[in-house]
């Protein structure tokens, strides 16, 4: 039994605390994704940028042997 109270007694302070969560407006969540998406893109071309001149340095390290 002690059990089952500690479930509900779970279940309730987890209903409670999510009534006080802050939820974002539907033009607040498009902005954020926008963000992500393009910071993501950046990473994600400094990466590739990056790893391609580490590739060519290492290239001709090996050939100038």
């Amino acid at each position: 039994m002690a059990l089952f109270n500690k479930l509900k007694q779970f279940v309730l302070d987890v209903r409670q605390e999510m009534s006080k969560v802050s939820w974002p407006t539907r033009e607040q969540l498009r902005g954020s994704t926008g963000v992500v998406i393009a910071f993501s893109l950046i990473f994600a071309a400094y990466t590739f940028g990056a790893d391609q001149i580490l590739q060519y340095l290492v290239t001709m390290l090996l050939t100038a042997n």
